[in-house]
C-alpha cells in the first residue's frame, strides 16, 4: 500500500513549458496521474515562447518523486530544468545556530560581558558552585547526547549521520519550551567511554537528553549516568515514548469504558521503547502485559533470544505465562502496543482481540498494521505518523518535561514525574473534545508543554528531588 504523500518528500520541479495552450493542464494531469499532490505554482520567467514556472509537489517517498519527476519529462512541449528536494535545502547549512542574547555595541557592554567584569562571576561560581544555575547557560541547556545506533528507522547509521536528527531535536526543544539544546553526537559505541564522556561535559548542562543509542546498552548508560551525575538524566526513546503512549491509553480507556486494571496488553518489540512501555503502564495500574520479540512471547525460562533487559521482563511479566507467536498471544487482547517492524498483524489478528480493542501501531514510517487496514476492527487507532490521527509523538514530552525539570533544578526525572506528564497531556483534552480520532494533542498545542512543566515541577517538589528553594507568594 502506498503512502500518503507529505511534506517530508517535498520537492520544486522548475519547468519550461511551452506557450501554447494546454501545456499547464497537461503538467499538472501528469502529475496527479502519478500520485502526486501539488502544492503550489510560481511564475518564475516569460518569454514569447517559453514560460519557466517552479512547481512544488508532494510525494511518498524519494522513489516516488522520481516517478513524478519522469512522467512531467516525458510531455511533449515540458522540459525539467532542475529538481529541488525542499527537505535538504532546509537543512543546508544546519538547522540550529547561538545567538547571543544581549548586544555588545560599547565598550561598556564588553567589559561586563567579557574581561575584566566577567572575572567577578567566575569567582562568584567559584565560591558557590550552585550559582552556575543562575549566572551560566547551565540554567536552561540541556544536552542532547547519542552515538547513532538507533536513529528513527534507520538503525545503526553512525554520529554524523545522526546529526540532523539531534538538530531537529534541538528545534524542538527550543520551540515548544523555551530550552536550549545543543547535539552532542559521539564517535564510540563503548558504553564506558560514553558514560565518561558524558560525565566530562556535564559541567554546562542543566540536563542530559540521551538519544538514539541501541538497546540493550541504552539501559546501562542511563541508569549509570543517572547515579553518577546530579542533573537529570531522560532517554527519550524510552520515556519520552512511554509517557506518550500512557496519555494516549488513559483517553482511549475512556472512549471504550475499560479499565487499567482489567485489560490485556500485547506489546510487540521490547527494545528499549517497549520495555519503558510497559513499565509505565504498569505503575498506571495494568496487570496484564504480554511481550513479544521475533522468537515470540517472553515468560519465566525462556532460553532463545534472551539478555538481562528481556529476563526482567519475563519474570515480571505475562502472568498467565502464555507461550506463541504474536498471533497466538493477542488473541483476546484488549490493547495492542507495536513497537517493532512494518506488518506484524494483519486484519485477522485484529478480529482476534478483545470487543473494541485499542491498537497502537508505531513503527516508523511503516506501522505494524496500516490504519486503512485496521479501521473496520478496531475502536481506536494509533501510529507514530504525523499524517494519521492520534500521532504519538515524543514531541508532547521531552520539551515540558525538561522544562519542569529544569525550573525546579531537579536531579533528577523520576516515575512520578512521568506519571504527572502522561496526566498532563491526557489531561488537555477535556471529556466533551475526546473522540476516537483525538485521544492526543496536537504537538502544536502550546498548552502541552507548559501543563506538562507545570506537573513535572509539583511532582519534583513532592517527591524531594527539587532543589531550588520554592519562592511562595506573600500576597
Amino acid at each position: 500500500m502506498q503512502s500518503t504523500p507529505s511534506a517530508s518528500y517535498s520537492l520544486t520541479l522548475r519547468v519550461k513549458l511551452s506557450s501554447r495552450a494546454g501545456t499547464l493542464g497537461q503538467l499538472a494531469t501528469a502529475i496527479g496521474l502519478a500520485g502526486g499532490d501539488i502544492g503550489a505554482i510560481d511564475i518564475v520567467s516569460v518569454s514569447n515562447d517559453f514560460i519557466t514556472r517552479d512547481v512544488t509537489v508532494n510525494a511518498a517517498s524519494s522513489e516516488h518523486g522520481e516517478k513524478i519527476v519522469e512522467a512531467v519529462n516525458h510531455i511533449e512541449g515540458i522540459e525539467v530544468i532542475h529538481v529541488s528536494d525542499l527537505t535538504f535545502l532546509m537543512h543546508i547549512g544546519g538547522k540550529i545556530e547561538v545567538v547571543s542574547k544581549l548586544p555588545l555595541k560599547t565598550r561598556a557592554d564588553l567589559s561586563m560581558a567579557y574581561t575584566p567584569g566577567v572575572a567577578r562571576v567566575c569567582e562568584a561560581i567559584s565560591r558557590d558552585p550552585e550559582k552556575a544555575f543562575t549566572l551560566t547557560i547551565k540554567k536552561n541547556c540541556v544536552a542532547i547526547v547519542t552515538d547513532g545506533t538507533a536513529v528513527l528507522g534507520l538503525g545503526d547509521i553512525g554520529p554524523a549521520a545522526a546529526m540532523p536528527v539531534m538538530e531537529g531535536k534541538a528545534m524542538l526543544f527550543k520551540e515548544f519550551a523555551g530550552v536550549d539544546a545543543f547535539p552532542i553526537c559521539l564517535s564510540t559505541k563503548d558504553p564506558d567511554e560514553i558514560i565518561r564522556t558524558v560525565k566530562a561535559i556535564s559541567t554546562a548542562f542543566g540536563g542530559i537528553n540521551l538519544e538514539d543509542i541501541s538497546s540493550p546498552r541504552c539501559f546501562e548508560i542511563e541508569d549509570r549516568l543517572k547515579e553518577e551525575l546530579d542533573i537529570p538524566v531522560f532517554h527519550d526513546d524510552q520515556h519520552g515514548t512511554a509517557v506518550v503512549v500512557l496519555a494516549a491509553l488513559i483517553n482511549a480507556l475512556k472512549i471504550v469504558g475499560k479499565k487499567m486494571s482489567d485489560i490485556k496488553v500485547v506489546v510487540n518489540g521490547v527494545g528499549a521503547a517497549g520495555v519503558a512501555c510497559t513499565k509505565i503502564i504498569m505503575a498506571a495500574g495494568v496487570r496484564n502485559v504480554v511481550g513479544c520479540d521475533q522468537a515470540g512471547a517472553l515468560y519465566p525460562g525462556r532460553r532463545e533470544h534472551m539478555n538481562s533487559v528481556k529476563e526482567w521482563y519475563a519474570e515480571n511479566t505475562n502472568p498467565a505465562q502464555e507461550r506463541g507467536t504474536v498471533h497466538d498471544v493477542i488473541k483476546g487482547a484488549d490493547v495492542f502496543m507495536g513497537l517493532s517492524v512494518p506488518g506484524v498483524i494483519d486484519e485477522g489478528d485484529l478480529q482476534q482481540m478483545a470487543e473494541r480493542p485499542i491498537v497502537f501501531a508505531m513503527a516508523n514510517p511503516t506501522p505494524e498494521i496500516m490504519p486503512e487496514e485496521a479501521a473496520p476492527y478496531v475502536a481506536v487507532m494509533a501510529t507514530g505518523r504525523s499524517d494519521y490521527p492520534n500521532q504519538i509523538n515524543n514531541v508532547l514530552c521531552f520539551p515540558g518535561i525538561f522544562r519542569g525539570a529544569l525550573a525546579c533544578r531537579a536531579s533528577r526525572i523520576n516515575e512520578e514525574m512521568k506519571l504527572a506528564a502522561a496526566t498532563a497531556i491526557a489531561g488537555i483534552i477535556t471529556d466533551n473534545e475526546l473522540h476516537p480520532e483525538y485521544i492526543v494533542p496536537s504537538v502544536f498545542d502550546k498548552r502541552v508543554a507548559e501543563a506538562v512543566a507545570h506537573e513535572v515541577e509539583e511532582a519534583a517538589y513532592r517527591t524531594g528531588v527539587a532543589r531550588r528553594e520554592r519562592v511562595h507568594d506573600q500576597t
